[in-house]
Formats: C-alpha cells, sequence, structure tokens
C-alpha cells in the first residue's frame, strides 16, 4: 500500500449552477494551499443532494475549473457514486447506539431555540424513542456532553458544546438523503485528505464532522476557513442568492480573488493565466488572509491595477 502524501487538500462544489465568484475563492484558497506546500489537490463533486442538483452543472464546474487553470490529482470524485459508503457509516452509527429514528417535522422544530450557528436545537424529541403514532422521517445521532475543540489554521482555538448548541443533529434525512455533515465526513476520510480549506461559513459545522470522526474512528483532517464573498445585501454569494456567473476572461476574477484574500501584489502584473498561477503558488501566504467571516465581493467589471 502506497504512503499518501503530507498534504492532500481538495475542492468540492455542488453541482446546484455554475460556479461564482465565491466559489473562485474557495477553489484559489486550497489549491494554492496544496500547490505551495508540495501536496496534492483533490476536486469532489457533492452530488449527493439529488433534487438541488442541476443537469449538466458538474460538466460546466469542471470546464470552468479547468478553463481558469486548476489541475487536479487522480480521477474526479462524486458523491452520488460513493452511496454505500455513507449507508456503511450509518451502520455503524446505529451498531454503536447513537444513531436513532426521528418523526419530528419542521413544524414541530419552530418552537425549539435558535443555537449560536442560527440552526434550532433539537430537543430530543425521539430521542427515547418514537412517540405513538410517529413514523420515521430521518435518522439523528446522540450527542454527548462536554465540548468540541480544535484549533484553526487562520480562526484559531474554536470550542462548541454540541449538546448545548447544536443537539442531536441529522445524518439522514426525512427524503432518503445522506446529510452533509455525515457524507463530507466518509468523503474526507475516504480520500484520506489531510488538510481542509474552505469558507468561514462552514467554520460551525466541523465540530459537527470532528465530532462524526471520533465516533467512526476516521482521522481528523486541518481546517482553516478563510472569508466568504458577500453581496450588496449582506447575504454569502451562492447560487440560491443569484451570484453570477464566473466570467469567460480568468485573468481579471484570478487578480480579484487573490486580491479579495489579501495576498502580496505582484510586481508586475501577470499576462496569462499560467504566468498567474506560477507566481501565486510561490507567493502564496495564508498568514495574511482576513480572519473575518465575511467580505463585500469586488465589481469584477472593473480594470485590475496593481
Amino acid at each position: 500500500m502506497s504512503t499518501p502524501p503530507a498534504y492532500r487538500g481538495r475542492f468540492a462544489p455542488s453541482p446546484t449552477g455554475p460556479l461564482h465568484f465565491g466559489s473562485l475563492i474557495a477553489a484559489l484558497a486550497s489549491f494554492c494551499d496544496a500547490r505551495a506546500n508540495g501536496g496534492e489537490w483533490r476536486l469532489r463533486i457533492e452530488d449527493v443532494d439529488a433534487p438541488r442538483s442541476r443537469e449538466g452543472a458538474s460538466e460546466d464546474i469542471i470546464a470552468a475549473l479547468t478553463a481558469y487553470g486548476f489541475e487536479w490529482d487522480e480521477a474526479v470524485e462524486r458523491q452520488s457514486e460513493r452511496l454505500s459508503l455513507y449507508q456503511n457509516a450509518l451502520d455503524h452509527l446505529r451498531t454503536i447506539g447513537i444513531a436513532y429514528p426521528c418523526g419530528c417535522t419542521r413544524k414541530d422544530l419552530e418552537s425549539a431555540p435558535l443555537g449560536a450557528a442560527g440552526e434550532r436545537i433539537y430537543p430530543g424529541t425521539c430521542r427515547a424513542g418514537l412517540a405513538r403514532g410517529r413514523e420515521a422521517r430521518a435518522w439523528r445521532v446522540k450527542v454527548d456532553g462536554g465540548t468540541i475543540g480544535f484549533s484553526d489554521r487562520l480562526q484559531g482555538w474554536q470550542e462548541q458544546d454540541l449538546a448545548r448548541d447544536v443537539g442531536d443533529f441529522i445524518v439522514k434525512r426525512a427524503d432518503g438523503l445522506f446529510a452533509y455533515q455525515l457524507a463530507v465526513v466518509v468523503d474526507d476520510a475516504e480520500q484520506q485528505i489531510t488538510q481542509v480549506v474552505r469558507g468561514a461559513d462552514l467554520l460551525a459545522s466541523t465540530a459537527r464532522q470532528i465530532w462524526l470522526q471520533r465516533k467512526l474512528g476516521l482521522a481528523t483532517p486541518s481546517y482553516l476557513h478563510h472569508a466568504v464573498a458577500i453581496d450588496a445585501r449582506g447575504e454569502k454569494l451562492s447560487k440560491q442568492t443569484g451570484a453570477a456567473a464566473l466570467p469567460r476572461d480568468p485573468l481579471p476574477a484570478l487578480l480579484r480573488a487573490w486580491q479579495f484574500l489579501d495576498q502580496p501584489a505582484a510586481p508586475s502584473l501577470p499576462t496569462s493565466v499560467a504566468g498567474f498561477w506560477t507566481w501565486a503558488i510561490s507567493a502564496w501566504n495564508p498568514r495574511a488572509l482576513p480572519p473575518v467571516a465575511m467580505l463585500p465581493a469586488p465589481d469584477l467589471g472593473r480594470v485590475i491595477a496593481v
């Protein structure tokens, strides 16, 4: 069996639409961090949420990344081809007695308090078993008391008490689809990911993922959560909020993403995508990343200046 590299990173977009500037920030940060450390970079299409996936979006994402000069190691992975792995993980959680069926609806939880991440804290309604007349809808896991702590490479020490701040969380949804929290943990472990570089909007999910890693006996990667771009309304750039697709001319957008991440200015403006990557990988400095969670997105139509 071959020894995995000391650094293995990944980029994992969802095929719900074309890549946008927020996607580019995440791809650029994870790619530069991997290549600057002599590591591998994997591409994973997170299409486990089939109803939200758009036909042809995966191919469009791959084409856009190629046009922007990204190069990944090994074949593209797709969550839709890994459902048996997620089921095996759920079966293990059931075997050790911490996964249970839940019959609660969204309406049932409307009065539950909101946690720090803005999600409803599950009150444990079905923890001891389904009430008479209730049918199982989703699967949840029983979280322990105590704090999950980890050191984020950019955000510093983070702590979360899952029982207090989240409650028992879903690992398989009422529509029969596996939840993101379970799928991403299984994927990162199976792909031997050692470094996760992603947006700060996912910082609140990390404690749940570490908790699952521990229960499943999986390794915990290192995490770095960088700033995400927001629009004029203060909303995170996303396909759901109508973020524009990346422009066809890659170089100005790459330079805007580089500036957004507060990376060193080039002594002279790169004139090609290949030239940008040669310089960017050598100049990448994660210590210079803005530690805030959100920043306004730049105008991609403006002229780049150095």
